[in-house]
């Protein structure tokens, strides 16, 4: 997949999580690690943070700066997906929960909880203390 493609399609998904380039903060640092003395010279690492939800991605993957901007947002992407996602699935298992909750009991579920009262009652009254007359 060449570079183009990659970003027409990194483009579309932040398009479609509603992300601008106004809301991102890029930041240029100095990379460590192996690289000799183009990572002592030159900053290729780039630092995103989304302003309004404050996630923050930091991406050092290749020695050319543009390459490691577009890996940047592509993580940014991956990680606000990741918590839409997570927040959609929490909403829908509290939906679930509700409508359990909500939902009547079967038939044989009642004749089971009234035969356990049933049962409970009885040795509630075996337990009582007799009274003489």
């Amino acid at each position: 997949m060449s570079t183009a493609d990659r970003e027409s399609q990194l483009a579309l998904r932040l398009a479609a999580l509603d992300i601008r380039d106004a809301d991102l903060e890029e930041t240029f640092v100095r990379s460590g690690g192996p690289g000799g003395q183009n990572v002592n010279k030159t900053s290729t690492s780039v630092m995103l943070v989304h302003r309004p939800t404050g996630t923050q991605v930091k991406c050092q993957t290749t020695r050319r700066q543009g390459l490691n901007s577009l890996l940047a947002r592509e993580m940014l992407a991956a990680k606000l997906e990741a918590v839409r996602k997570s927040a959609a699935a929490a909403e829908q298992a509290r939906r679930e929960r509700v409508r359990r909750q909500r939902r009547g009991r079967s038939r044989h579920a009642k004749e089971r909880m009234l035969a356990d009262k049933s049962r409970v009652a009885a040795k509630k009254q075996a337990r009582r203390r007799v009274e003489v007359d």
